[in-house]
C-alpha cells in the first residue's frame, strides 16, 4: 500500500475555483507563450544573422533570450495541458525534471544578468581596454560558467526527490512542478531540502543582485565624472535596457518570495498568479525592452521586415 501511494503520479493544479473558466484563461496564456517564443526567437535570429550585432553586449543578450525561451518551453506543455485538456497527472520523473530545469534556468538567468552588468561596468569604467578585456573567448567562458553554476547547483536538492516516499496528498499547487511544492508532499526528513535552497538563493540570486547594485553605483560615479552632459546621457543610455531587465527579474523574485512567506491570508489564487508573473513576465518584456531602447535591434527588425516584404 505504501509503495502504491508513493508511486502514484502527482496532480497539477490550475486555478482553484475557476475550473469552468480554464478554457478562457488559456487564451491569454497561449498568447503570452506565443509572444515570448516569437520575441526571444526574433532576438536570437537577429543576433545570429546581423553582423553589426556580433558584439559581447548582444551575445549576452542572446544568452538571456535563450534562457527565457528555456523557462517558457519548460513550463508551457503542462500549463496548457491543464488549462486546455484538464491533463493533471504528471509522472515523478517528468515532474522532477521540470522542477530541475525551471529552478536551474532561473539561476542561469540571474548569472547572465550579472554578466551583462559586468559588461556595462567595463564598457563605462574602462572603455579603452574594453575590447581586450571582454573578448569573445571570455564571453563564452562567462556564459558556460553561468550555465554550469545553474545546472550543477540545483542537482543536490533535486536528486533526493527521486527516493523520497510520497504518502500525503499528491496535489501540487501549480500547473508545473516546483521543488518547494514537491517536498511538502514527502514523508521523509526534508531538512536538507529546506535549508539548501535558502543557502543557494543567498549565494546566487541575492549575491548577484548585490554585485549588480554595486556595479551600478560605480558606473554612476564614473558617469558623474564625465564633463559633457551629452556623453553622460549616452553612457547611461547604454545601461537603461539592462537596468529595466534587472528590475523586472528581481522585483518578481522578491514579490514571489514575500507572498509565499508573509501571504498566508492572501487568497491561494494570488499565490498562483504571482508565480506565473515571475516565470512569464520577464521573458515577455525583455525582448520588448531591448527592441524599444536599442537602435541596432530596431534597425535589424526593420531590415528583417523589409526583406520579408520584398520577397512578397
Amino acid at each position: 500500500m505504501w509503495l502504491n501511494i508513493s508511486s502514484a503520479p502527482f496532480l497539477l493544479t490550475g486555478f482553484p475555483g475557476l475550473e469552468e473558466a480554464h478554457q478562457w484563461i488559456s487564451i491569454p496564456f497561449f498568447a503570452v507563450y506565443v509572444s515570448v517564443i516569437l520575441g526571444n526567437g526574433t532576438l536570437l535570429f537577429l543576433i545570429k544573422n546581423d553582423h553589426s550585432l556580433h558584439e559581447p553586449m548582444y551575445y549576452f543578450l542572446a544568452m538571456l533570450a535563450a534562457t527565457d525561451l528555456g523557462v517558457t518551453i519548460t513550463t508551457m506543455p503542462t500549463v496548457l495541458g491543464v488549462l486546455w485538456l484538464d491533463q493533471r497527472e504528471i509522472g515523478h520523473g517528468v515532474c522532477f525534471s521540470q522542477a530541475y530545469f525551471v529552478h536551474s534556468l532561473s539561476i542561469v538567468e540571474s548569472g547572465v544578468l550579472l554578466a551583462m552588468a559586468y559588461d556595462r561596468f567595463i564598457a563605462i569604467r574602462n572603455p579603452l581596454r574594453y575590447t581586450s578585456i571582454i573578448t569573445n573567448s571570455r564571453v563564452v567562458k562567462i556564459g558556460v560558467g553561468a550555465l554550469l553554476r545553474g545546472c550543477v547547483s540545483i542537482v543536490p536538492p533535486i536528486v533526493p526527490l527521486h527516493w523520497f516516499p510520497y504518502c500525503r496528498s499528491h496535489s501540487l499547487s501549480h500547473a508545473f512542478c516546483l521543488h518547494q511544492d514537491v517536498i511538502k508532499l514527502a514523508c521523509a526528513d526534508i531538512t536538507f531540502n529546506r535549508i539548501y535552497p535558502v543557502v543557494l538563493i543567498s549565494f546566487t540570486v541575492f549575491l548577484d543582485s548585490l554585485i549588480i547594485l554595486l556595479s551600478y553605483v560605480l558606473i554612476l560615479k564614473t558617469v558623474m565624472g564625465i564633463a559633457s552632459g551629452e556623453e553622460r546621457a549616452k553612457a547611461l543610455n547604454t545601461c537603461v535596457s539592462h537596468i529595466c531587465c534587472v528590475l523586472v527579474f528581481y522585483v518578481t523574485v522578491i514579490g514571489l518570495s514575500l507572498i509565499h512567506r508573509f501571504g498566508r491570508h492572501v487568497p491561494r489564487v494570488a499565490h498562483i498568479a504571482m508565480s506565473y508573473v515571475h516565470f512569464l513576465f520577464p521573458p515577455l518584456v525583455n525582448p520588448l525592452i531591448y527592441s524599444i531602447k536599442t537602435k541596432q535591434i530596431q534597425r535589424g527588425i526593420l531590415h528583417m521586415f523589409s526583406l520579408c516584404k520584398s520577397k512578397d
